[in-house]
């Protein structure tokens, strides 16, 4: 499909001609009149769903939505795509679904609006994937777009303290090192997810719900409003609205997801101390909107930019608590004041990022959430990029709360995640051991799945920054510890990890950004020689189609990347 500007108000074809009758009569069958085949056709992309809370509310949001573009002169339709949940998929094979969600949301609405030809999109999401996708959509469509974010979840309460989900996977490794009682865990299920909303730490859902609003693909506040506040719903009619404004003044979504555009969402990822998952989806992202992004990008960001933000899984407080304090506008107010963003962006507003944040509050004075510059968490953004003999195309690790810099031991060896998960559980993994998950890569797992059980365990069981875990698979928002994920080339395709055996010295350095195993060239080559490609573990359907066409993770996992 062609992409650009020649695209504009493509939906008054309709109109035109009588052997367009048919087109006319298709719609007026759901409730377009005369007048309405005057105005732009407007998509608005619904991710709702009532298998996870992070989606039960938004076909109320889309109606608001559609409502506010009616509203200011469009022709709106609400059509769905489908979500998944990360947390009730984890730990088990529905998590080899959950990465290739991503590309099937993303190919939906690719779909719809392609077919139906439609003049602009508001796109709402909610649970991990359904940001990424719906602006890998956007970028690919590059019609007039305004994304929504669906918004966070609140904290539950237990014995007075906040709880999460990613409480209840580290209950679940108390309870079997019994330290906790089947009925105080049962307690714990009951209290972690009290309504609407995604999951809310900064974990993968408000990790690229923040970066979009730095991208400025969203309203000012997006990314940070709750789901359950009455400001959603007003937003969503501000989106319906504002999709018009964008048509009217020819802005598209490639105006705006520029290569510094980018370069702010990767700021903000990294002085919030985000999700690994991060990496995967930029990349991915950017792939859709045609910007040149690599993992180098990540690393320069980093180097300048502080982790400012005292946010669980390895921190304090929730997303909540960042919105009642200023929220991402007053995050990114501070940065931009010492200059780390690039004010000149274009936005979906029509303004600058400049321009938006002249108009936020700002942060308040007597917050402790979001530490000053000069106190910072760590001086240097927590998502490292690793690269050595064991990752020649990169792995990432997420170094927020970690007090020590640099892991020594010897491998731990597993080829699938639930043999890790039965060795932690049975007491086979000591302090210093490097426990090493492989066979789990975007092709080999295949879906690239997330660790978060078994991270979850690792702390439960008291081991939590004591061992290292690597993995060509990747990591949950809500995993901390010393982990590595998404390494590079992965073992399904003769990466070096698949080479790794039991007791090979690993060495993790998150300062000289090194990933190696102690091994001769000599005795590489030999096991190189030796090993043989297992098949593929899908023959039929959508996971045998997603391993053969996805790309390397340090590409973003990609499915439409054609070399």
């Amino acid at each position: 499909m062609a992409n650009g500007k020649d695209l504009r108000i493509r939906s008054h074809v309709i109109s035109e001609g009588a052997n367009r009758v048919p087109n006319r009569a298709m719609l007026r069958a759901v409730g377009f009149t005369d007048e309405d085949f005057k105005k732009p056709m407007i998509g608005v992309a619904s991710t709702w769903s009532e298998v996870t809370p992070c989606n039960m509310h938004i076909n109320d949001l889309a109606v608001h939505a559609k409502q506010g573009a009616r509203d200011n002169g469009g022709a709106p339709l609400i059509f769905n795509t489908i979500t998944v949940s990360d947390g009730i998929s984890m730990g088990h094979e529905g998590m080899l679904f959950s990465l290739p969600s991503r590309e099937a949301i993303a190919d939906s609405i690719e779909i719809v609006t392609g077919a139906e030809r439609f003049d602009g999109i508001v796109a709402i999401g909610g649970c991990d994937k359904n940001t990424p996708a719906c602006l890998m959509a956007i970028g690919r469509l590059n019609v007039p777009a305004v994304y929504v974010y669906g918004g966070t979840i609140q904290p539950g309460k237990l014995d007075g303290k906040d709880v999460d989900i990613v409480t209840a996977f580290e209950a679940v490794g108390l309870y079997h090192d019994g330290k906790m009682t089947e009925e105080e865990l049962h307690k714990v299920e009951c209290s972690v997810c009290p309504g609407p909303g995604a999951c809310g730490g900064m974990y993968t859902a408000n990790t690229m719900a923040a970066a979009a609003e730095a991208m400025g693909m969203t309203l000012p506040g997006s990314s940070s409003t709750p789901a359950i506040s009455p400001g959603k719903a007003e937003e969503c009619a501000a989106a319906g609205k504002q999709v018009i404004a964008l048509l009217e003044q020819e802005i598209y979504p490639r105006d705006i997801m520029t290569k510094k555009a980018f370069e702010n969402a990767i700021t903000v990822v990294m002085a919030l101390g985000g999700s690994t998952n991060a990496f995967l989806h930029l990349l991915a992202i950017a792939h859709s909107a045609g910007v040149d992004l690599s993992l180098d990008d990540f690393e320069e960001i980093r180097l300048r930019v502080p982790h400012l933000a005292d946010l669980k899984p390895s921190g304090q407080f929730v997303m909540q608590d960042l919105n009642d304090i200023g929220g991402i506008p007053g995050v990114m107010k501070l940065l931009l004041a010492e200059g780390l963003l690039h004010g000149d962006c274009l936005t979906v507003t029509g303004k600058t990022i400049a321009e938006n944040l002249a108009e936020a509050s700002g942060l308040q004075a007597d917050q402790t959430i979001i530490r000053p510059l000069d106190k910072p968490l760590k001086p240097n953004g927590p998502l490292v990029v690793l690269r050595g003999n064991l990752a020649p195309e990169g792995a990432v690790a997420k170094m927020s709360g970690m007090k020590i810099q640099r892991f020594v031991g010897p491998a731990k060896v597993y080829d699938s995640e639930a043999e890790a998960t039965e060795a932690i559980l049975q007491n086979q993994i000591h302090k210093g051991d490097v426990v090493v998950i492989r066979y789990c890569g975007p092709k080999g797992g295949p879906g690239m799945p997330e660790m978060l059980s078994v991270t979850a365990l690792i702390v439960g069981k008291g081991l939590g920054g004591a061992v290292a875990l690597i993995t060509d698979g990747r990591f949950s928002g809500g995993s901390h510890g010393f982990v590595v994920g998404h390494v590079s080339p992965e073992a399904q395709v003769g990466g070096p990890i698949g080479l790794l055996k039991n007791g090979d010295t690993v060495v993790i350095d998150s300062e000289t950004q090194q990933i190696t195993f102690e091994v001769t060239d000599e005795e590489l080559a030999a096991r190189k020689q030796a090993w043989v490609q297992p098949p593929f573990k899908v023959n039929s359907g959508v996971l045998a189609k997603y391993s053969r066409q996805v790309s390397s993770a340090s590409k973003g996992a990609v499915t439409d990347l054609f070399e």
